[in-house]
């Protein structure tokens, strides 16, 4: 549990002696305007007796502190409360009154009280004449309190809030991450099955990629985000599967800009886009298809492309493939990790379809991790 903060003791020092010297000027500016006749002032004794005015509430202020944060009177214990501050707050005003008392004494014979008036009168004149003033600096001390507690609180719940709001995004983006890994699989997973009569050679080819694939998978499960080099490589190795799976029908031209390698990518974002090209757009074509992967820096954000020169897609069919897996999961991803900070769009040229991405640029710090990337 955090611990309440108080007040510095050189704090209130401080502010005691900074309302010391105001009200001593106060006092010294009323008696020079409320003098009929010439009369001198003694200001030491003005700023001893305003002084101690002061001082005596600065020795009162932890305790206070401590009586507020003990007794609170937003607690369903109110009552109580009240009373323990009513009991504390007389016996603050009446130290107080002793405490000045006692300064007056080592200044004037009686404390300055008149020989025909008693003490009990002159203690009790002397008590109503500043209670006023007493309660409401206790009331102030407690108040300032409060406001410090009610802000440390606010503070917490924020912080708290915070956490558990990144606690929930991480754990939705494994959910997410999770849900990816088994439906590329399963799609591989169908593709050897394809060969395996027709094909063993091929089959037994892409099964060893396949295995260098996984191995890439499970030796960064623990990263949700990789360098755009390291990406690229994965990406790479899934193409060696589909180009084995398509023979001499699928090509892949990387346009890469160099500056974009060191920037930090979701790990497995370009996949499902690059599947969704492959299956959408260059299976059903009867020619030669080719994938082209581009990267820039554009108005400070990172800029990837993704392009086939497929059959294109109609409207139902676009709206097939933004409800698909693959899509849904990067969309959702993408707003996880960047909110409106992010654009994922498609664009149609004279033949295909493209998908275009920009997220915020973050570099991945210098050696950790990524291979150089083989232009197909």
């Amino acid at each position: 549990m955090q611990k309440a903060w108080t007040p510095p003791v050189r704090w209130i020092l401080l502010v005691a002696a900074v309302l010391s010297l105001f009200s001593t000027a106060q006092a010294y500016r009323l008696a020079t305007l409320n003098l009929k006749v010439d009369y001198d002032i003694n200001i030491g004794a003005l700023l001893l007796l305003n002084t101690a005015y002061w001082f005596v509430p600065a020795a009162f202020t932890l305790p206070i502190f401590y009586l507020g944060r003990r007794y609170r009177l937003d607690s369903q214990r109110w009552p109580r409360a009240m009373i323990v501050h009513i009991a504390a707050a007389a016996l603050f005003s009446a130290v107080h009154l002793g405490c000045m008392i006692l300064v007056r004494l080592t200044m004037w014979p009686d404390a300055g009280k008149p020989p025909t008036v008693s003490w009990g009168a002159f203690a009790q004149r002397q008590y109503l004449m500043q209670l006023d003033w007493l309660l409401m600096t206790y009331s102030a001390i407690i108040g300032l309190s409060y406001a410090l507690d009610y802000r440390r609180e606010s503070q917490a719940r924020a912080l708290k809030t915070a956490n558990l709001e990144t606690r929930l995004i991480e754990a939705r983006l494994k959910t997410l991450q999770a849900e990816l890994h088994p439906h590329f699989l399963f799609n591989t997973l169908h593709a050897i099955s394809t060969l395996v009569h027709t094909n063993p050679e091929s089959a037994d080819r892409m099964i060893s990629r396949l295995s260098d694939l996984l191995r890439l998978t499970f030796d960064g499960t623990g990263a949700s985000a990789v360098s755009l080099q390291e990406e690229l490589e994965f990406l790479q190795k899934y193409l060696e599967i589909e180009q084995i799976r398509f023979q001499d029908r699928l090509s892949v031209l990387y346009d890469v800009d160099g500056e974009t390698l060191d920037a930090e990518v979701p790990r497995m974002i370009l996949q499902p886009l690059v599947e969704n090209a492959i299956k959408h757009g260059v299976s059903p074509r009867s020619g030669r298809g080719l994938i082209q992967i581009s990267s820039r820096i554009l108005d400070g954000a990172l800029w990837i492309e993704v392009r086939d020169n497929g059959v294109g897609l109609s409207g139902q069919a676009l709206s097939r493939l933004n409800a698909g897996v693959g899509l849904s999961n990067t969309r959702a991803r993408l707003e996880c990790l960047y909110g409106t900070a992010h654009r994922l769009e498609f664009a149609e040229g004279a033949e295909g379809l493209a998908v275009q991405m920009q997220i915020p640029i973050t570099r991945v710090p210098p050696g950790a991790g990524g291979a150089a990337v083989r232009v197909a």
